[in-house]
């Protein structure tokens, strides 16, 4: 049976550090897929026009698209590079909750992400989405330091 991983990226130094540990992980475990995932976070409690809404779902079109671009292709077509079986995924919500949900629809065995070495606002939030996830998610959670 394929053992699954996901590994959430953040675009900075620490999703590497997560992939990392991820591939080292899928070596030892022989059989095993990587789910390398960005989550474009954004709140569905904003209350817009019309109008802005369909400039909203455009701008999240384009932010999907550079974020597999910039963080998700160049993380994947690494490890592939290393031998390892590997997809990625980017979507559009809340990082704690998207990572948990990906998790359990792919059968996924665990999820890695990194603790953050960001500050300021890239801290509080990607702080307090990786607290959320390990006090929430439906299977166990690495945090790499």
């Amino acid at each position: 049976m394929l053992t699954k991983i996901v590994v959430g990226l953040d675009g900075s130094g620490s999703g590497s550090r997560a992939v990392d540990y991820a591939r080292k992980l899928g070596s030892l475990i022989g059989e095993c897929e990587l789910i390398l995932v960005y989550v474009v976070e954004w709140s569905p409690f904003t209350f817009q026009t019309p109008e802005e809404n369909a400039e909203r779902h455009k701008r999240r079109e384009e932010e999907i698209k550079m974020a597999m671009d910039r963080v998700v292709t160049p993380a994947v077509n690494a490890a592939k590079e290393a031998g390892h079986t590997v997809r990625g995924i980017v979507r559009h919500g809340d990082v704690a909750d998207l990572l948990d949900d990906i998790a359990v629809k792919e059968g996924a065995s665990q999820i890695v992400v990194a603790r953050t070495s960001e500050s300021g606002i890239t801290q509080r939030i990607f702080g307090s989405s990786t607290a959320n996830l390990v006090m929430h998610a439906s299977v166990p959670v690495t945090v790499v330091g």
